[in-house]
């Protein structure tokens, strides 16, 4: 697991690279180095999971240069295979295999990879080119900035890190503040600074001197399952998915350093618990295995550590139960924010940093953990929401407005006529291009339209990056069963039926699987969000009250020119008076959107400020 960062067609000093890898050496603080000539440089910083003595990068193969952030669970078979042609290998790392692989398989290399990464390949056979790819859930971001005119391609695995190289200069997207408080956070290649983009999932871009930038995206999950055995039943599909499960957290378990699980007290993640502690008992395991829940400090409604406890007992392991003070959490913000590059709406922010930095502190550098069940298996409660709209209603935009930080009605009231005017003219949709598209035209049933959004753009944009960056920032590689290739795949071969009871969000398949590994108390408890309960929190008398009171100040906003200080503090009125998820995450989201301006604008809020068409300044 590593962070890498690199350039082409640009002219990249070596103190330039030790710069950026600077910014992002929390996720890679066991070694740092660069490959840098003539127009080009590739850089890594190294999180020693696999092979520790081993595996230095870049990877050099003849003129084949390679940086690699991520883990490679077929690596062993492909190397065998590769050994078998001839290749040669030094060390067992994962990441060792990669030059070889690319010369075997040229651009479409990627295809061969089962695991989490983002790679970067210097080919210099013939006139350069750099080939950059991504996983097929996009478990590893890598944000890039290509300049059209001049050809000068820069990337890193952070956006922080991207802005350290002199010729990446930092402009916010005026119109993403929009589509921000349309879905918590920029979806699809978007990000919060015009002129900068991240690979989309199952990416693979070429760029050259001559054709500058190409980027295709291969097949994903979902769109390469089998056909469905139309007498497959539930019980059979229960044992089917927990087969998979148990033999991909198996593998899941295997690295050179100490691993651990995240377990939340829900169905997701403890199930994986429970098929990594058999696991490891299978295999006759030293030790049990350590697991990690967060609570807070007092009487908060939504704790989940009685569950999380019962399942340790359960399921035999070593827990440790994580209790941070809610007081702290306006002093966490800022480091929140910073490490993650953008805004992200989700309150669990503080709480996923929180988690992590503990599991880092206990000496473990991997954890597994039960994100993105829900995505695959039909699991929240829009998606239940949108599957019993009647035929005819707009389902699809009560699906929509759920994504929001901000509903639209809402929006509306809170955008200056000068912002709403800016949004209109420029056609500023929230949403990427074909988004829509899918979800009200596409193929398949409503409910896999659904779980194809939430794959496709959700899950990658608001979930994985904020899992990705929140644990790098402690130097812990989280590993993520339910988006290994066979989960993915099995998960859209099943029936709606099997998926989800509609009107429920119960996920049939997944909980037949845990039938017998969990207490009852947990497969039979409501479904609860692991969230923050910031509508208790946000409260006067708090102290992220009196912090959001203060970001949001009226001289704030009049500064910034796009919400109506006026509409904010009527929020603020409401929420006081008679508290809502609906108020308190609006006012969340601002307040976060707010520390990110400050964070990487300056505290005046007086930023350049790019429109598809000009810049201006706020």
């Amino acid at each position: 697991m590593c962070r890498i960062h690199g350039s082409f067609n640009a002219r990249t000093t070596a103190q330039e690279m030790r710069d950026v890898a600077a910014r992002q050496h929390h996720g890679g603080p066991d070694a740092q180095s660069f490959a840098q000539h003539s127009g080009w440089a590739l850089g890594n910083n190294r999180l020693s999971i696999m092979d520790p003595e081993g595996g230095a990068q870049p990877y050099r193969l003849g003129d084949i240069t390679v940086v690699f952030n991520g883990e490679l669970y077929n690596h062993d078979r492909l190397r065998t295979e590769l050994i078998r042609q001839g290749f040669h290998f030094e060390d067992r790392c994962d990441g060792s295999i990669l030059p070889a692989l690319y010369l075997t398989y040229g651009d479409r290399f990627a295809e061969q990879l089962d695991g989490m990464f983002s790679v970067a390949v210097m080919d210099l056979r013939g006139a350069p080119r750099l080939v950059v790819a991504t996983d097929a859930s996009g478990m590893k971001p890598l944000y890039y900035h290509w300049e059209e005119r001049s050809g000068r391609f820069h990337f890193a695995s952070e956006l922080p890190a991207l802005l350290g190289f002199t010729d990446v200069r930092p402009y916010e997207d005026e119109l993403g503040l929009h589509t921000y408080l349309s879905a918590k956070t920029p979806f699809g290649q978007r990000t919060m600074f015009q002129g900068i983009d991240v690979l989309p999932p199952a990416a693979t871009a070429v760029v050259t001197r001559e054709e500058g930038l190409h980027l295709t995206t291969r097949r994903m999950g979902y769109e390469s399952a089998p056909p469905v055995p139309e007498d497959r039943s539930l019980a059979q599909a229960g044992k089917e998915l927990r087969d998979i499960l148990s033999r991909e957290v198996s593998r899941l378990l295997v690295a050179d350093a100490p691993v651990a699980a995240i377990t939340s007290g829900g169905l997701d993640s403890s199930l994986v618990t429970a098929l990594a502690a058999q696991a490891l008992r299978d295999r006759g395991a030293s030790g049990a295995l350590h697991t990690f829940n967060i609570a807070y400090t007092g009487n908060w409604p939504g704790d989940e550590r009685v569950f999380a406890d019962e399942v340790s007992r359960h399921t035999g392991t070593v827990h440790h139960q994580v209790e941070i003070d809610p007081a702290t959490f306006p002093d966490l913000m800022g480091d929140v924010v910073r490490h993650l590059g953008q805004p992200n709406a989700d309150p669990i922010t503080l709480s996923t940093f929180s988690l992590f930095r503990a599991v880092r502190d206990a000496g473990f550098k991997v954890a597994l953990t039960g994100d993105a069940a829900d995505e695959l298996f039909g699991g929240y409660a829009r998606m239940t929401q949108a599957l019993a709209a009647p035929e005819g209603a707009d389902w699809a935009g009560a699906y929509l407005d759920h994504l929001a930080a901000v509903p639209r009605s809402l929006r509306d009231h809170l955008y200056t006529g000068d912002y709403a005017a800016s949004v209109h003219a420029h056609g500023a949709a929230a949403m990427p291009p074909g988004l829509t598209e899918i979800l009200t035209h596409g193929t398949g049933s409503r409910l896999q339209r659904i779980c194809r959004i939430e794959q496709r753009y959700r899950l990658p944009a608001y979930h994985l990056r904020r899992v990705d960056h929140l644990s790098m920032a402690s130097s812990v590689e989280a590993r993520l069963p339910f988006c290994q290739p066979a989960v993915v795949r099995y998960a859209a071969t099943l029936p709606d039926r099997h998926r989800t009871i509609p009107g429920t969000g119960v996920k049939r398949a997944l909980y037949r699987a845990a039938d017998g590994l969990l207490p009852d108390s947990v497969l039979n408890r409501p479904k609860q969000p692991f969230t923050l309960p910031i509508t208790a929190m946000l409260a006067p008398g708090q102290r992220m009250w009196a912090m959001a009171r203060d970001i949001l100040s009226p001289q704030t906003l009049r500064a910034d020119g796009r919400m109506r200080y006026e509409a904010v503090d009527a929020l603020f009125a409401e929420q006081a008076a008679q508290p809502s998820d609906q108020a308190s995450l609006a006012l969340w989201a601002l307040m976060s959107h707010q520390m990110w301006r400050t964070e990487f604008f300056g505290s005046s809020g007086a930023a350049s400020v790019r429109t598809p068409e000009l810049a201006v300044a706020l």
